[in-house]
């Protein structure tokens, strides 16, 4: 569980670091990329534990599907909520394609 939350977490900064500058378009970019930086750093702060802790009980491909999964229900919650955009069906069929992978990595064959 110490995983999922800390990827979790580091999605959420990272949602941030990439695309939260989108609402501050006045701002030059030179800027906007120091910040972004800036919040990267905390999300390495907390991907790197979650990737070596992890790495003890699930295998890399496991960690990389998780943290995509991980990456499209906070990007979902993200656009919504913070960039107001709605989420089209098409949108959420491919990201419902994406999490299928889930399922695929998972599986014991």
């Amino acid at each position: 569980m110490t995983t999922i939350l800390l990827l979790a977490a580091s999605n959420i900064f990272m949602t941030f670091a990439w695309y939260g500058h989108l609402k501050f378009k006045e701002y030059p970019l030179w800027v906007v990329i120091l910040v972004s930086w800036g919040i990267a750093f905390f999300e390495y702060c907390l991907m790197v534990p979650a990737n070596r802790w992890g790495s003890a009980q699930f295998s890399t491909s496991q960690l990389k599907i998780m943290q995509e999964a991980i990456t499209i229900v906070v990007f979902c919650g993200f656009s919504v909520w913070y960039l107001r955009e709605p989420l089209k069906w098409n949108y959420l069929v491919g990201f419902a394609l994406i999490l299928a992978a889930v399922f695929f990595v998972f599986k014991k064959w």
